[in-house]
């Protein structure tokens, strides 16, 4: 197929490389310099042209505002559109807006699905990705091969707003993990433990997760550089505080984590892996949980 990709960043740009590699002609645009991976593909000037161009568009973008932007500001996806044709959005934003723009697309006689992944970089590069979609069973159907190069793990969950919907579910559970594996980190290494065999011991119990294995690493290694950055994570929860408010629903540890959040950010750390979450918790029992 002739695949339109727009937003090739961290995981953008390695999303469209596997996408290449199951032999799509891609069709990109971004505002960073094109990979040299991507060599291949044909870039686009404008958002319009690469609707233009391709048969199916996908967008991953940081947040609501940008994919709005892209799809109906001037030289937008829209315009370039005829029917027939799908928008694929994987970005991670507003459910509600998200139903809002699968509308307008609709009525140009497109479809639009709401694909939002899971995975960070590492799940990008290696196209194992978990890709939770929200559309018509038929147009996903259809889709399916482009998921199949990008993820593993690849679920239609409802309607349009359901896949985002439920990305903001797991980032719930992400945050929520982050912070208890460094509170649990944190006590043992102020309590004279050494963390790293903390971890491993912990591996082979109940408390094991991905979170532990990967991000547990990451905070007795310091290595905070980022496959996700806090900054987006904090998107994330303000979704999800924001939707929790509208349906009149509480979610204190939800809240918690994105305290923990804002105080990174406060301290110029937003642009650091979310696992840097750490760091809000060692600066309050002023102890590092491992020196790296």
């Amino acid at each position: 197929m002739k695949i339109g990709f727009i937003g090739l960043g961290i995981m953008g740009a390695p999303m469209a490389q596997n996408l290449m590699k199951a032999g799509h002609e891609m069709v990109v645009r971004t505002r960073s310099k094109v990979p040299d991976a991507l060599q291949g593909a044909t870039v686009c000037k404008t958002n319009a042209e690469v609707a233009r161009a391709a048969e199916v568009v996908i967008l991953m973008l940081p947040d609501t505002p940008d994919v709005e932007q892209v799809l109906f500001g001037e030289d937008g996806v829209a315009s370039g559109l005829s029917k027939g044709k799908t928008v694929i959005d994987m970005s991670s934003i507003a459910p509600m807006e998200t139903k809002r723009f699968a509308k307008k697309i609709n009525e140009l006689g497109c479809d639009y699905l709401d694909a939002p992944v899971s995975g960070g970089e590492v799940g990008a590069k290696a196209g194992s990705l978990t890709i939770m979609v929200g559309g018509d069973e038929a147009v996903f159907e259809r889709a399916r091969p482009l998921f199949e190069a990008m993820g593993k793990n690849i679920t239609l969950v409802g309607g349009n707003g359901d896949g985002q919907t439920t990305k903001v579910a797991n980032q719930i559970i992400v945050a929520l993990n982050i912070a208890a594996v460094g509170e649990a980190l944190l006590f043992a290494s102020k309590a004279g433990a050494d963390p790293a065999k903390v971890r491993q011991a912990l591996m082979g119990g109940f408390a094991a997760s991905r979170i532990l294995e990967v991000h547990g690493e990451r905070m007795i290694k310091r290595t905070f550089n980022p496959g996700f950055r806090i900054a987006l994570h904090q998107k994330d929860l303000s979704l999800a505080l924001a939707g929790a408010k509208e349906m009149d629903v509480s979610l204190p540890q939800t809240a918690s984590a994105a305290q923990l959040m804002q105080s990174c950010a406060a301290h110029g750390w937003d642009q650091l892996d979310h696992s840097a979450l750490v760091k809000a918790l060692e600066q309050m029992a002023a102890h590092e949980v491992a020196a790296g």
